[in-house]
């Protein structure tokens, strides 16, 4: 290690500055998905089995909720417009713009050139865990799900084909007729639904702990757009111990989708994309 310069001290002391001050960000009409959500029914019901993912598709103006059944288990959730496999969900941006954790509030955000709200959160069963002592939080953008690519890397060699890398590319497949080759690129970077992490404090090494979800509880959002959704049951269960593993018990997850009275939602539509006319200076 270099030695420290004479001014190291006041160099650290230098206040941080938030990069994407959101003031002017437009707000959900979270009165207004509340209303909504009090009068929707369940008109469909997805389950993503232990080790593997489920695809389901809502409407805009529809919800869809994510529930814990039968045991803790975490999830990893992709979205992508249901008509355009493009626009997709942007976890880096949504990071950004909201923090390391979601919840209620708080939006899903696509990826760019279209740059638009996908999804709101708006009903949080965990709200109230927060940040715990080790600085763990629950509903990450942080991490990229597991793959089997990492696994091979880590365990020497070992082949491992239900990653939720792996899930979501057979969901996907399957949800669109694409064969596996052709929906893997389209597979990206995740929601960790009731997935509890952080980042160390002496190394800032990403780290993950018991999920502190329950059966019963659920994360509700409300689909801004047309979606196509895939959800993983993680193989690591409540990823207390290790991910991509047989050895983690492991529970299925259930997609509800639930449908409002229309009347409620007279005069809402979704957002449009981004405005701006990608001439990139030229």
């Amino acid at each position: 290690m270099t030695q420290p310069p004479p001014d190291a001290a006041a160099r650290r002391a230098i206040p941080p500055v938030i990069c994407y001050p959101t003031e002017t960000l437009p707000q959900p009409d979270l009165d207004l998905y509340t209303r909504a959500l009090s009068t929707a029914e369940v008109t469909a019901t997805h389950t993503a089995a232990p080790r593997d993912a489920c695809a389901f598709r809502v409407r805009a103006g529809q919800f869809f909720r994510i529930a814990c059944t039968t045991g803790s288990q975490v999830g990893d959730l992709n979205l992508w417009h249901a008509d355009d496999l493009s626009e997709r969900f942007f976890s880096g941006k949504t990071r950004a713009l909201h923090g390391t954790h979601v919840t209620t509030g708080d939006r899903l955000w696509s990826a760019l050139p279209h740059l638009r709200p996908m999804a709101t959160l708006v009903a949080d069963s965990l709200d109230w865990y927060g940040i715990d002592a080790h600085g763990g939080a629950v509903h990450d953008v942080i991490g990229t799900r597991c793959d089997p690519y990492t696994h091979r890397l880590l365990s020497e060699g070992d082949d491992y084909h239900h990653c939720c890398h792996s899930n979501l590319t057979r969901a996907l497949a399957r949800a669109t007729g694409l064969s596996c080759a052709e929906a893997e690129p389209h597979v990206h970077d995740v929601l960790n639904v009731f997935m509890c992490t952080g980042f160390t404090r002496d190394t800032s090494r990403y780290f993950m702990k018991a999920s502190p979800a329950r059966p019963g509880d659920h994360l509700t959002l409300f689909a801004e757009i047309d979606l196509l959704g895939a959800l993983s049951a993680c193989p690591g269960g409540d990823c207390s111990a290790e991910h991509s593993s047989d050895v983690a018990v492991c529970h299925p997850l259930r997609v509800d989708i639930l449908t409002p009275d229309p009347a409620v939602l007279a005069g809402w539509g979704p957002p449009e994309r981004s405005g701006y006319d990608r001439s990139h200076g030229l």
